[in-house]
């Protein structure tokens, strides 16, 4: 079956960077749209980040513009999040999530990768 699979958390102190990487397989990779969502403890589920299919377009939550960029690597099935500058409120489990360009019922999400900012 389809897997999305995250990669690249970690406890890093603020001001640190990480980068998070999320490898599709069993799909069509240029066929989707890729995000970034994270939920932190208690809070609901938020967009960070999304890139169209063909990395053409980007778009980013105000609260992390300036310090995160997404890409993706069509040939490799895989999209990041590199994250800099990192905050204590960036502390979040990081969800990839997969949108089909054609029908936007049919989505895929993983299982998520930790991210803890701390000192």
């Amino acid at each position: 079956q389809v897997q999305l699979v995250e990669s690249g958390g970690g406890l890093v102190q603020p001001g640190g960077s990480l980068r998070l990487s999320c490898a599709a397989s069993r799909i069509t990779f240029s066929n989707y749209a890729m995000s970034w969502y994270r939920q932190a403890p208690g809070k609901e589920r938020e967009l960070v980040s999304a890139i169209t299919y063909d990395g053409g377009s980007t778009n980013y939550a105000d609260s992390v513009k300036g310090r995160f960029t997404i890409s993706r690597d069509n040939a490799k099935n895989t999209v990041y999040l590199q994250m800099n500058s990192l905050k204590p409120e960036d502390t979040a489990v990081y969800y990839c999530y997969a949108v089909y360009r054609f029908r936007s019922s049919v989505d895929y999400w993983g299982r998520g990768t930790q991210v803890t900012v701390s000192s």
